[in-house]
């Protein structure tokens, strides 16, 4: 399977977090103060460029990592890093291939993982560091109590984003109510929701980086993003002037992340690149939601019904309007079910309202 360079870095550093024996084998040969080399996969490409040790195949243990980094040469695990299958190999990669580093060591690393795709980790005896060479990519790993007190900064961010956010997105379910709804409004709630995945993102690179260090943030995490399931693609979906399909509304939100931090400030660039700014430009025009999001909240609506009940009221005020009598006409809606859609819209409508004026 091929994968993206981010992705094969996201899985070395589970590889590698506190708590695996990996890990451990790390920090003990940083302790011993000796330096290592070591690729964490063996195929044809890595054989290619072994030279001289000699082959092992036992069962990775830390203390076995310690004792053969001892020697001179590269340690050859296989991907898991469940065996260690060659030590002591002097690995010989092309020297055409370009290098920013400039130790042996670290510019070997570097090759050797440009060349064969697979991670390299490189272990400096003068730095007292460990790096990561993933496809291209170099990652220096650090201790837990740093990545500890960067992760608690940026969860204390994450708190602050995400209140803003729920406080912009209840006032955009009162004004669908009273259907005073503007550009302005939607993209104020889009660019929130960006800002909250991304510096989730930046806390999930954290957490895989800690492991078993990082339980008690992955818990906090948990709850702070319980709920945020298609938010971006909902918004988008509801307020297009035209029905969008998967694919388009797909697009529409990677353009959303691909903006950039300075771009993602800019209200009138992110209704541009979203597809809901109209003729005029104005961030004040009205727009009309079709009740794409407030259905979703109905955990008991089946997705294709509410499609269907957005098909045939064309529009959440007409939505709101319906009868039980009007809803049971829809495919898939039954009585009991007819009569659970109104009162829920009933009860956001009042509890939306009071949120606004209370």
């Amino acid at each position: 399977m091929v994968r993206s360079p981010e992705e094969a870095l996201r899985i070395t550093l589970a590889r590698v977090a506190p708590g695996t024996p990996l890990r451990d084998g790390l920090e003990r040969i940083l302790r011993g103060r000796t330096g290592a080399l070591i690729v964490l996969g063996y195929d044809r490409s890595v054989e290619s460029l072994c030279s001289g040790g000699f082959e092992i195949d036992t069962e990775f243990a830390p203390t076995r990592l310690r004792e053969l980094a001892k020697m001179d040469g590269a340690i050859v695990c296989d991907r898991d890093a469940a065996r260690i299958l060659r030590a002591g190999v002097q690995l010989v990669p092309d020297p055409a291939i370009e290098t920013q580093e400039s130790g042996t060591r670290h510019r070997t690393a570097e090759r050797v993982a440009i060349q064969t795709g697979l991670p390299v980790i490189s272990v400096s005896q003068s730095m007292q560091t460990i790096a990561l060479y993933v496809q291209g990519l170099r990652y220096v790993l650090e201790g837990s109590e740093k990545v500890l007190a960067r992760a608690n900064q940026a969860l204390a961010t994450l708190e602050r984003y995400r209140a803003r956010l729920d406080q912009v997105t209840a006032s955009l379910s009162a004004l669908e109510i009273e259907a005073l709804v503007t550009v302005r409004d939607v993209v104020v709630v889009l660019q929130r929701q960006e800002m909250v995945r991304r510096i989730s993102e930046e806390i999930n690179q954290y957490l895989l980086e800690l492991g078993d260090d990082g339980r008690l943030l992955s818990l906090q995490m948990d709850e702070l993003t319980a709920s945020r399931d298609r938010g971006s693609e909902l918004v988008i979906q509801d307020y297009s002037p035209q029905e969008l399909d998967a694919e388009e509304i797909e697009a529409a939100v990677a353009s959303l992340q691909a903006l950039s931090p300075t771009e993602l400030i800019d209200l009138n660039r992110i209704a541009t690149t979203t597809g809901l700014a109209n003729a005029s430009g104005s961030l004040e025009a009205l727009l009309h939601p079709r009740g794409y999001r407030l259905l979703a909240g109905f955990t008991s609506l089946p997705r294709l019904v509410a499609e269907r009940l957005v098909e045939r009221f064309d529009g959440l005020q007409n939505l709101m309007a319906a009868s039980i009598e009007e809803l049971r006409v829809v495919e898939g809606i039954g009585e009991q079910r007819a009569r659970a859609v109104r009162e829920g819209l009933s009860r956001i409508a009042e509890a939306s309202l009071l949120d606004r004026f209370l």
